[in-house]
């Protein structure tokens, strides 16, 4: 076991990944000469060469398009974003190229593409590059969306999203990229799909994912304090969802407060709500809650920009009224 960045594992990712199987490519804005814009593909320039290590013109609808047209003759390119923020500009070739190509060819060509990059908020970046845009892309069929929480399962996920035949949304946490925590060495797969307990309860069962789980956790660890005992369960996968998970918690806890950086408005957490509620509803002794990111584009003042996103201080208090 070792103990390495939320960054690091990515790299290790990519680079196993890379020496496993010639196809897979690397490209975007600054993956190559500068060694990614936050030093993901730190070494892979030299390691592999320019030729599966490109660096691309400031164009996301162009190098998006040409990773879909690779992935559609046999190869499996890594389009990185800056930030997924930047892929609204290309979001014609994600929707209607990559999510659609399979169905609308009959079978006939698969496409077998990751784009990945960073998201959130909470570093003042503005609000144009601060979007969380999960649920926009797990509302279209065929997506995969993964937003991986620690270390290693940005490691194991990212291995097993580069091998998948689907394309695959693999969307980070800018301010996780710091993160240190234990990864096992070598091969690690973690499988799509599947949720973990974080920290298991009987009060309350809290679901969150990606940077939200760190501070449902948080919250957690403080409302033990006054004796409640919160179960946190973070999804790693947005879509294809691990419902099973979720209902073993919730039978359990007969309570649910759901933690999401999107919006509020058609959240992810809105779709879990109505899972919830359709095939669970006798097992609830309280309404769903739900803390969000609060429904106003991201400020770039830090203070204001914390007290949008979901903090510590809402989700205490959403659980509190879930309790009530």
């Amino acid at each position: 076991m070792q103990v390495i960045t939320y960054r690091e594992a990515l790299n290790q990712a990519l680079s196993e990944e890379m020496e496993r199987d010639e196809r897979v490519f690397l490209c975007g804005e600054e993956v190559a000469e500068y060694d990614g814009a936050y030093k993901v593909s730190q070494g892979l320039l030299k390691k592999f060469g320019p030729k599966r290590v490109i660096d691309t013109p400031i164009s996301e609808t162009g190098f998006t398009g040409l990773g879909i047209g690779a992935a559609m003759y046999g190869l499996r390119p890594v389009v990185e974003f800056m930030t997924w923020s930047f892929s609204l500009v290309c979001y014609d070739q994600i929707i209607n190229n990559a999510a659609q190509v399979r169905y609308m060819s009959g079978g006939q060509f698969s496409v077998p593409i990751v784009f990945r990059g960073s998201s959130g908020g909470g570093l003042q970046v503005g609000a144009t590059h601060s979007h969380t845009p999960e649920n926009w892309y797990a509302n279209v069929p065929a997506l995969t969306v993964i937003t991986p929480a620690f270390p290693d399962d940005a490691k194991g996920l990212l291995k097993s999203a580069i091998r998948s035949n689907n394309p695959v949304c693999f969307i980070e946490n800018e301010k996780l990229y710091g993160y240190k925590d234990e990864v096992p060495e070598g091969e690690h797969l973690i499988p799509i799909g599947k949720g973990k307990i974080r920290r298991a309860g009987n009060d309350v069962t809290i679901i969150s994912n990606s940077g939200s789980t760190h501070r449902a956790l948080a919250a957690a660890k403080l409302l033990a304090e006054d004796n409640i005992d919160a179960e946190v369960i973070d999804l790693r996968t947005i879509k294809p969802l691990d419902f099973d998970l979720i209902a073993e918690s919730v039978v359990k806890t007969n309570r649910v407060v759901i933690v999401e950086e999107n919006k509020p408005y058609a959240g992810w957490g809105a779709q879990v709500t109505y899972e919830i509620q359709k095939l669970l509803f006798d097992h609830l002794d309280a309404p769903v809650n739900r803390i969000t990111s609060l429904d106003v584009p991201q400020p770039y003042n830090g203070k204001l920009e914390q007290s949008v996103l979901p903090n510590e201080e809402r989700i205490i208090a959403g659980v509190r009224e879930t309790l009530a």
